[in-house]
């Protein structure tokens, strides 16, 4: 009844003001042993989310797609997709669904540890996860989702020197465009971490925005340096995924 409630009122209306960007991590099943186990989205429960955002006739959208609604160029029913760290479940179980749907997403890669591990947290996540390897974010790409940068290495950046702040930001940015052959406009800073000198560095890098952990929802005229997420975990039942989505709940814990 929630779902059909928040369905028939979501349909009614012309247009939604708020961009939910969605924060995705690991798509499947977790790894035996695994901790933070809520960073998991199964990949069932993935896909239906995804087709349920479309049945209310929402467009899942890259963040570079999604850019004229975050400045207020347009309105429309639209939710912002987006995966950090580059997995490989990233490509095998989202990907399928996202292609499903005709939905695009934004996919934050490290790009000096592509077809590596997850060396940053894999001692906080009890797991070594494999990342995509530079084929597989050319595949990425050219199935017609978008490669963000997330960094070189995943580091905190309030803690790096300028030197290593353009290596991190600028870096990440270079080594992503020479690989697609295409502009790289989407930034994520590694755990949320950022100050006013980091996003300088992100502007100054050329980037067009940049997402953080903050929770919330984006509104047209948010700093496009400084954007609010929706975390999305595997223990969210769907009534609970769409009340984040589309109501102030996540706002008002932001």
């Amino acid at each position: 009844m929630l779902i059909l409630s928040l369905g028939s009122e979501i349909k009614t209306t012309k247009s939604v003001n708020p961009v939910p960007i969605l924060m995705y991590h690991n798509i499947g099943q977790p790894p035996e042993g695994a901790r933070l186990r809520s960073l998991y989205v199964r990949t069932g429960a993935f896909a239906r989310q995804m087709r349920v955002l479309r049945a209310l006739g929402f467009q899942g959208l890259s963040m570079s797609a999604a850019m004229p609604y975050l400045r207020g160029e347009k309105t429309g029913r639209v939710a912002v997709i987006t995966i950090d760290d580059g997995y490989v479940d990233a490509i095998e179980n989202a990907l399928p669904a996202l292609r499903a749907n005709h939905f695009s997403a934004t996919c934050y890669v490290v790009s000096g540890r592509t077809g590596q591990y997850n060396d940053w947290d894999a001692a906080a996540m009890n797991v070594s996860k494999p990342l995509m390897s530079n084929a597989q974010v050319k595949e990425w790409h050219a199935a017609g989702m978008e490669v963000g940068a997330h960094s070189r290495t995943h580091p905190r950046l309030t803690n790096c020197t300028d030197a290593e702040l353009l290596a991190e930001i600028a870096g990440s940015k270079s080594d992503m465009e020479a690989l697609i052959g295409a502009p790289v406009t989407q930034f994520c800073y590694p755990y949320g971490d950022h100050d006013t000198r980091v996003e300088a560095a992100v502007r100054h890098a050329g980037y067009s925005a940049a997402t953080t952990t903050r929770r919330g929802r984006a509104n047209p005229g948010d700093d496009l340096m400084q954007l609010r997420r929706i975390l999305v975990v595997g223990s969210h039942f769907l009534q609970m995924f769409l009340i984040k989505l589309f109501t102030s709940y996540e706002d008002k814990r932001g």
